[in-house]
This record gives C-alpha cells, structure tokens and sequence, in this order.
C-alpha cells in the first residue's frame, strides 16, 4: 500500500461528545484548517436529534458557513431517513449512514434493532444516490459491544454482505468503543474485503486502550483504502459508555509518512492547528505527536 485516504472527522466525531458547546465559527475553522493542509474529505457535522446531541444543532449553519471547498467531499452522518433528507437539503455532498452490530448497542444508540439499522442504513444509500449524492455507511461496534461483549466477525461480514447490495460508495468498519488489537483488525478486515468486492473499506478507531495507532497500520496492511481521524485525537461516543477519543490526524500522519505512505497532508499544519484546537477547548489534547513533535527534530516548525 503507497497511498491511503484520510478523512478528518474532527468536526463531527471530534466534537460530538465534548460538554463545552463549540462556536459554529471555530467548527466552520476546524474543517477549514484541516482542508488547508491537504485533507479532501472530512465529515462536516451529523444531522441527529440536538437534543440527544446538542453540540451538532447547528449543522445548517455549519455547512452554509463553509460552502463548498473546491475538491473536497463534505460528509454528513445521518441516522435515518429524516436526517438523510436534511443532508440532502443543504447541499452535503455525501451521506453517511451508520449500522450498529449488536441489538444492545443498536436500540440505545439508534432506537434500532442490527437488522433494522441495516435497512435504514440501505434505504439512506438508496435516497443518497436518488439525490445525486455518495453514500457511504459504517459498521459501528464491528470489534466489540459495551452492552453486548464480543462481536462475532461473521455477524459484521454478514452486515457487510448485506451492505454492499444497496451499493455504497464504501464500507467502514468501526471500533467505538476502543477494544481491537492488531490481529483482529487484520482477520476482520481480510473477511469483509473478501465479501464485497471491489468496495474499499474504511476504518475507524477509538484510542481508548491505546492501541489505535497499531490497529491503524494493522488495518492499513489488510488493504483497508481509507483511515478516520480526528484532530488532537478528540472524540467519544456520547452513547458508549467510557469510549475515548479518536486516533489523532497528526499521530497518523507521523506513522504514515515515516513508513513511506502518501496522504496528502501535512504534517506541521496538522500540529499548529491541533495547538490552536487545544486553547479552543481550553486543554491539552490527547494528541501524542502535538506534545513530542516531528523527528528530525524541527520537522514540524
């Protein structure tokens, strides 16, 4: 693998589990840093219930003030269909929909049992595509369940399977909550791969065990075409009891660029924004390269 894609999901996952409520300008700043230093798609902001979610009840507001960077895909998470029909109206270029893995995590999450979630998730692609859009859809809880424990991988190939026959733009395999090691990324990623043809995978990890990094290579090896990651590696489940944040941008970047891998972005803007993300929310980031820096040294004055 020479190359791989990064969408920032800063804006939205980043964000989404933060109790300071964060300025509409300085979410509108994030996505804007991040496309500055080279990122072509990043998820823009969800399209949920404010009340469940309140730091996204400016999502029109938000997308209206960006408008529409010139080559970058903006991504809306959308649960169902009337959130679908919101991101269609303001102009997203791409849907995202969301099945759950379990049942225990799908009915507090989504209101939704893992069959139903994949039938809003196939009829969210079908109205994205109707609409002229991309629609992509992640497999949340692919790798563990805070309700429901283990997940059997052949439950999220068979997701997967189901998935791809509606026609995605891609797949996503997600670790919400945190608990993937190398080895299993790799198995689950092989199987699904193996599945749905010639749709990419995507993955997305959560850093609350301190193995994202490793499962970010891990998954990168298994062949998987895109890697999430939000800027000083914010980020949480508000739904997912203990979940923390996201594999950080920069933390990425370092491991990829240092193993020969093209993205696209870089490096150094990555950490200045990640400095300024951190007096935005008033604390140090999770982050690990904005604290230590590039090497050799200097690589990200």
């Amino acid at each position: 693998m020479t190359s791989v894609e990064i969408v920032e999901v800063g804006p939205r996952d980043g964000l989404q589990n933060e109790k300071l409520i964060v300025a509409t300008a300085d979410k509108v700043e994030l996505a804007q840093r991040a496309i500055a230093a080279g990122v072509k798609r990043l998820e823009v902001t969800s399209f949920v219930n404010p009340k469940r979610v309140p730091q996204m009840a400016d999502a029109e507001d938000v997308v209206k003030l960006l408008g529409r960077p010139e080559g970058v895909t903006r991504i809306g998470l959308v649960l169902n269909e009337q959130g679908a029909q919101r991101a269609i109206d303001c102009g997203m270029d791409q849907l995202g929909a969301v099945a759950l893995a379990t049942d225990a995590f799908g009915i507090r999450n989504q209101k939704q049992t893992s069959a139903e979630s994949v039938e809003v998730a196939r009829r969210i692609i079908a109205m994205g595509k109707a609409a002229g859009r991309s629609a992509q859809v992640t497999i949340s809880v692919a790798f563990g369940c805070p309700f429901a424990g283990e997940v059997d991988p052949a439950r999220v190939v068979a997701m997967a399977r189901q998935l791809a026959d509606a026609g995605p733009c891609e797949i996503a395999l997600a670790d919400t909550i945190g608990v993937a090691v190398p080895g299993q990324v790799s198995r689950l990623i092989a199987a699904v791969r193996a599945e749905i043809g010639a749709i990419p995978v995507r993955a997305h990890f959560h850093d609350t065990r301190n193995t994202a990094i490793a499962n970010v290579w891990a998954a990168v090896e298994a062949g998987a075409a895109t890697i999430d990651a939000a800027l000083g590696g914010l980020g949480g489940c508000p739904f997912a009891p203990g979940a923390a944040g996201n594999v950080a941008t920069e933390d990425v970047i370092y491991l990829l660029d240092r193993s020969g891998v093209t993205t696209g972005i870089d490096f150094a803007s990555l950490v200045t924004s990640s400095k300024w993300l951190g007096g935005v929310m008033g604390k140090e980031l999770p982050s690990m390269l904005a604290r230590a820096g590039g090497f050799p040294e200097g690589e990200d004055a």
